[in-house]
């Protein structure tokens, strides 16, 4: 690495991911909404031994209600400082500009989405290496998406009204040359359900992006951690042995929101309205979804190997 990108050696999700690669598992990425569900995403990561990557929708800094400009982030942040195991702190799906421009040099994320996929294929290039850039001044690992993922989710710019395009190999090489350190390609995944023929998926764009990174991005020709690290966006409906196929084929970064929080919100109101049978207050039906969120997170960090790999 160069000296001007000496910060990336400790930057802690680059770290998390480097040791990912090395040991051959999936980190679980996880969307937080709330701080009662982070705290239980840490404290599960911390029974687990397991590295965790705690993710924000911009909704966390932007909503009138509770975004208070990030005081979200900067609780979540306090808090992954405080930990027995490795975490971090990712925005994802930032797709405004001067939001990303604000979140770099204000609030303490340690990578960040930088989403354009919603502009043409030229802009968002453009968009993209002026903004790695940017967050790079501020020691942020960045993140972006060549192509585009079909569908959107809750808290993300929905791209249904635009063809969804998968990530070529030309693409690739141009998004990396930005200097991003994550790429999200598009492989036949989406955001969102994917109906009844279930997932897609087009392996061979993955093998042929690894290839990539292996002849021009190694770190060196010692090492196997690599400079570039690739992210699986669009895990609704994954089976275990498609998340692990996935690893398989080198993803360490696996992001998941409504494979696992829909479990949460379903317990929340199956408790809180009486839904199982039993009807409790609203702190314990808190507790109660929050033990849920737990078990399905457990069930995921063994199935993605993560677990007891923190000494």
């Amino acid at each position: 690495m160069s000296n001007i990108n000496e910060w990336k050696k400790s930057n802690r999700t680059l770290e998390i991911l480097r040791k990912a690669q090395e040991g051959k598992y999936g980190v679980i990425a996880i969307i937080a909404y709330t701080f009662d569900q982070a705290v239980t995403m840490v404290r599960t990561a911390e029974k687990m031994k397991s590295p965790i990557m705690i993710l924000v929708f911009p909704w966390a800094i932007t909503s009138k209600s509770s975004g208070s400009n990030g005081e979200l982030v900067r609780a979540i942040s306090e808090l992954s400082y405080r930990t027995k195991v490795p975490v971090s702190v990712h925005l994802d799906h930032a797709q405004d500009i001067e939001l990303i421009k604000y979140c770099a040099q204000y609030l303490p994320f340690d990578s960040i989405m930088v989403d354009m996929s919603h502009y043409s294929r030229e802009d968002n290039l453009k968009h993209t290496r002026e903004l790695v850039e940017y967050c790079n001044q501020y020691k942020i690992a960045t993140e972006a998406e060549p192509g585009r993922i079909e569908g959107g989710e809750d808290g993300i710019l929905h791209t249904g009204d635009l063809e969804g395009l998968l990530t070529n190999i030309e693409e690739a090489k141009l998004f990396f040359d930005t200097g991003i350190d994550i790429i999200a390609p598009s492989f036949g995944n989406v955001h969102g359900d994917y109906g009844k023929e279930g997932p897609s998926l087009n392996f061979d764009i993955v093998k042929d992006i690894f290839k990539l990174i292996e002849t021009d991005y190694k770190t060196d020709q010692e090492n196997i951690s690599y400079e570039r690290y690739v992210c699986l966006h669009g895990t609704n409906e994954f089976s275990k042995e498609l998340m692990q196929e996935n690893i398989k084929h080198g993803i360490t970064k696996l992001n998941i929101n409504k494979l696992i929080l829909q479990i949460y919100f379903h317990e929340m109101q199956s408790y809180y309205q009486g839904e199982s049978g039993t009807k409790v207050g609203f702190t314990e039906a808190i507790d109660k979804s929050n033990e849920k969120l737990s078990e399905c997170l457990e069930y995921w960090m063994n199935a993605c190997g993560s677990s007891n790999t923190v000494l």
